[in-house]
């Protein structure tokens, strides 16, 4: 078996120029783009939960630390999504580089990543929409926003047992028929959400600001309880392993390569500006929250933030930051749903995946029914399965796409010195390996259910591997010199 055929870096720029996505995203589109990724609802309940647990005020050690993890990443995916400007992000870098095998390794981690992400979200989102509408005096009926898994005890008393996830199924199908109807209205939409989330966190760290009390700082690195990520320096890493999660995003942005304008120049303005945006605002965002409300006291406590604004004589912010949280829910569900098929329409040109995955729409430019097959799986997941550790699974397949990046820079940086390259990431070797070190670190931190979880993940994926997408690899028949059935929309030459 072949499994490191890799593909020619010519054959990919070919299959970028097919002309089949259209381009229409500029630098700015592409910079919202990151930030509708990043700044979801994690940066909310993640800052107060790591606070609590692990790192105390010293939490804005952990954003850094997670941030360099990405800075690092970052340079890499810039290198590659200017020297190779199609879909597909690490999965299509890997071909190139690492072979087809390390290749389906990152497109099944993407699934995770992507598909498995949006549904997580969308039942989050339910959450937050039920209680705006409670806020606002209107209540939903409980069966019908909860899982047949989940429970809720009414005004009574009373428990009733959920029949389906409507407001999250709701959610699903609207942005996954947005996602077909074209980019630039999708780039549009998401503008507008992203504009209003920055606004409202703006309000909450300017009000914020006026509310601290200096003395939650201290002391700024608690001391260890004598339990590894408890407080202390280990705290900070296991909080920056956690927290990475409010900094998954950035990548999807690689993911809109074929439909960029001028993807040499504007994907690293996309991916390192919104990696650098959301660095400054959640940095801001820790700093005051830490200070307003003492990190004890954060312990059990399922809403900081709430907490926080109490303190402060401006209750109104409880409403906009519901809409913000909502909004930021909104947008990394579109651009997680935008970068699942993305990938998956990589992978059907490929051969990996069946075809129907790569069809593009003759009016709309953009591969609807990879789009319509998420929408069905997403929206199932999130009507009727409880997938809150599946959630946890997220950050950690995104550091394994993110170490195997920064790798296969440092592999064709060897292997094909010659290809000109647009942005070029910085002190090679050094940056990549950097960046392998801190996101193996984070990754080490993490529990061992959630590497079991992975490993059982990766095993499904092998299955599928070499039950389908080995034999009906186009770089296979390619080397081999054998034919199979053509495939529609496949740029690559045999």
């Amino acid at each position: 078996m072949k499994l490191f055929l890799t593909k020619e870096v010519a054959d990919l720029h070919t299959q970028a120029e097919s002309g089949r996505l259209r381009r229409t995203l500029g630098p700015t589109s592409l910079i919202l783009l990151g930030i509708g990724a990043i700044v979801g609802a994690g940066l909310f309940s993640l800052t107060g939960i790591t606070a609590a647990e692990n790192a105390g005020p010293a939490v804005v050690l952990s954003f850094v630390v997670a941030a360099i993890g990405c800075a690092f990443a970052g340079m890499c995916y810039s290198e590659f999504a200017s020297l190779i400007p199609i879909s597909g992000s690490a999965y299509t870098y890997a071909y190139a580089t690492l072979g087809e095998f390390v290749a389906w390794i990152i497109g099944w981690d993407l699934v995770l990543e992507y598909a498995v992400g949006a549904a997580t979200v969308s039942v989050s989102w339910s959450r937050y929409v039920v209680s705006f509408f409670h806020d606002l005096g209107f209540n939903l009926p409980a069966r019908f926003v909860l899982g047949p898994w989940d429970t809720a005890t009414l005004a009574d008393g009373s428990q009733v047992t959920g029949y389906i996830n409507l407001p999250a199924v709701f959610v699903i199908v609207c942005l996954s028929l947005l996602l077909m109807r074209g980019m630039r209205e999708s780039a549009t939409v998401n503008a507008v959400v992203v504009t209003i989330k920055l606004a409202i966190i703006l309000a909450f760290i300017g009000v914020g600001y006026f509310y601290i009390d200096t003395a939650h700082y201290q002391p700024f690195i608690p001391e260890n309880t004598g339990t590894f990520g408890e407080f202390g320096w280990s705290g900070i890493m296991r909080g920056a392993g956690v927290i990475f999660f409010a900094y998954i995003g950035f990548d999807a942005v690689s993911t809109a390569a074929q439909e960029a304008r001028d993807p040499k120049r504007n994907m690293p303005i996309g991916i390192i500006g919104s990696l650098a945006i959301c660095t400054v605002l959640y940095i801001a965002f820790s700093l005051v929250l830490t200070g307003m409300v003492d990190y004890h006291a954060m312990r059990g406590d399922p809403a900081p933030v709430a907490t926080a604004i109490d303190i402060t004589p401006y209750h109104w912010l409880h409403i906009l930051v519901k809409i913000g949280i909502i909004c930021g829910f909104t947008s990394v569900m579109l651009v997680l749903l935008f970068g699942q098929s993305r990938v998956f329409f990589a992978m059907a040109e490929d051969g990996l995946l069946p075809h129907l995955f790569s069809d593009v729409h003759p009016v709309w430019h953009t591969p609807w029914r990879s789009n319509l097959t998420f929408m069905i799986f997403v929206s199932l997941f999130s009507g009727f399965v409880p997938i809150s550790k599946l959630g946890h699974m997220t950050s950690i397949g995104t550091l394994l796409a993110f170490i195997l990046v920064c790798g296969g820079v440092w592999v064709l940086r060897r292997t094909r010195p010659d290809l000109p390259r647009a942005y070029r990431t910085p002190f090679v070797p050094l940056v990549p390996i950097l960046g392998i070190l801190v996101c193996l670190a984070m990754m080490l931190s993490l529990d061992i259910d959630t590497w079991i979880r992975l490993f059982v993940w990766l095993a499904l994926g092998m299955v599928i591997y070499v039950g389908y997408s080995h034999r009906n690899s186009l770089r296979r028949h390619a080397a081999n010199g054998t034919t199979r059935p053509p495939r529609r929309g496949t740029a690559l030459k045999t």
